[in-house]
């Protein structure tokens, strides 16, 4: 008997019948020990956002029979020093693709065209209109972490008219037909760039990537859009750019987080801040409940996890 742990009722409602050799239990391993008479029985543990750490790791190395850690998340590095040995982790790849698209958009769009201002102005009850405002279409963008996530970028950017190239570890041409370039070629992409992408996950190679020279590359005008890693920016190198109102920035994820309040980032020029939210999706989205399908039915087989990212090997 598979036995699936999701971390609430909505998530098994979701979900509904899995089969006859599949049961579902609401078990939260964030805030509870598992449950005593599961304890030898669980296969499978669905994680909740915003969850984990050693605790709760350690409440599900006490599951002797757990197979599979099913985190709601695209990034994985959080949760690589506390997988148990033996166990096998998977993300989330392709859940959020969408939803962070469709934030990643909206972000250089309420930027160009200075939304923020007006907003406020409504705030005041003001007409305050700006026809100067650049738009988007013509614009040369460059996406940086070209997955699936920076696919679903690259295709709502051209349905926008917008010149699209990709940068990833190799260069390729992508199945959208995007020229993706390697990581070594942005000394000499940077310059021709209206607006940078950034899909990165946070690791020792992209770690403060986006440092002076990297900044200093971009030309006048340009605009930075992160929405993969605050970690992956040098944010005191983005801070002196910013107040000299040469580059934009438009960030949905920050170094720290959350964002103290008397950071200087909030006063920046030119910058938008979000919490964080671009791909946060419910777990009773149809898509995750296929993501849980798939790993049941991958489990059932005999066969690798559907979205295996690694093999724990760290006592939690």
């Amino acid at each position: 008997m598979i036995t699936v742990a999701v971390p609430d009722q909505a998530v098994s409602d979701a979900l509904g019948d899995l089969g006859e050799d599949t049961r579902v239990i609401v078990w939260n391993p964030t805030t509870t020990e598992v449950p005593a008479d599961e304890r030898e029985r669980v296969t499978m543990v669905c994680i909740p956002h915003y969850s984990g750490g050693r605790t709760m790791y350690g409440r599900i190395a006490e599951c002797p029979s757990v197979r599979v850690i099913q985190i709601p998340s695209a990034g994985y590095e959080h949760a690589v020093p506390f997988v148990p040995p033996g166990v096998a982790l998977a993300n989330a790849r392709g859940l959020h693709d969408s939803r962070v698209a469709e934030y990643a958009i909206l972000l250089p769009l309420a930027s160009l065209r200075d939304f923020p201002a007006v907003v406020r102005a409504q705030d005041r009850r003001e007409w305050n209109p700006n026809y100067d405002a650049p738009n988007l279409a013509d614009k040369r963008a460059l996406v940086v972490g070209y997955g699936s996530i920076g696919a679903a970028i690259g295709t709502r950017l051209r349905a926008m008219e917008v010149h699209v190239e990709g940068v990833a570890t190799t260069a390729r041409l992508a199945d959208d037909g995007t020229h993706v370039h390697a990581v070594g070629d942005l000394p000499h992409l940077l310059p021709q760039a209206d607006v940078v992408f950034l899909v990165t996950p946070h690791n020792e190679h992209t770690d403060k990537m986006v440092d002076a020279a990297f900044l200093a590359s971009m030309p006048d005008g340009a605009l930075l859009v992160n929405v993969g890693r605050g970690k992956c920016v040098d944010q005191d190198a983005l801070l002196a750019e910013l107040a000299t109102g040469r580059l934009r920035a438009a960030l949905d994820v920050t170094d720290p987080e959350p964002l103290p309040a008397d950071h200087p980032l909030w006063s920046a020029p030119g910058t938008i801040i979000a919490p964080h939210v671009a791909g946060v999706t419910s777990l009773t989205d149809r898509r995750y409940v296929e993501i849980v399908k798939r790993q049941v039915a991958a489990i059932r087989t005999g066969d690798d996890p559907f979205n295996f990212v690694m093999l724990g090997a760290f006592p939690a």
